[in-house]
């Protein structure tokens, strides 16, 4: 995590059951310019729980963006961006799918469920160090995010 006493640290909420793929987006986030913090879950359940703050959960900060991958165990991804943005606490939280799907269905749920953005994971390592920077650029750098 990086700091800067005049910018506010961003919580990245990273949902993903793939421990690989959870080492490689914490790789590519390691020397961003922007304070952040990346908090990880890797199923559907706990991550409804955390978004909610439930049990262990009870005083978890809110994120300010959420890195949602669609297949994931005990509840499924497109069950918890269904949940998301059908509750009114956490709807304004932005979403990105990053997934290895490419199933035009999944696309189009997603944008059904009002994702934020669909991005397609690349298994090629420098790809997706690229698509990484590219969220961390637009989302934690360019927009303005809802406070929390």
């Amino acid at each position: 995590m990086s700091v800067e006493t005049d910018e506010k640290c961003k919580t990245i909420f990273l949902v993903e059951d793939n421990k690989a793929d959870i080492r490689l987006i914490q790789e590519a986030l390691k020397n961003s310019a922007v304070p952040h913090q990346i908090i990880t879950v890797r199923d559907g359940i706990e991550a409804m729980a955390y978004l909610r703050q439930e049990g262990k959960y009870a005083d978890a900060p809110r994120p300010d963006l959420i890195l949602l991958d669609l297949n994931l165990p005990k509840k499924d991804g497109r069950e918890v961006l269904a949940e998301i943005k059908n509750d009114p606490k956490l709807k304004r939280i932005p979403v990105v799918v990053l997934t290895t799907s490419h199933n035009e269905e999944d696309i189009f749920h997603s944008y059904d469920l009002h994702v934020n953005c669909y991005i397609t994971k690349s298994r090629n390592l420098s790809q997706l160090f690229q698509i990484v920077k590219g969220i961390e650029d637009f989302w934690l750098s360019t927009v303005t995010l809802p406070s929390k």
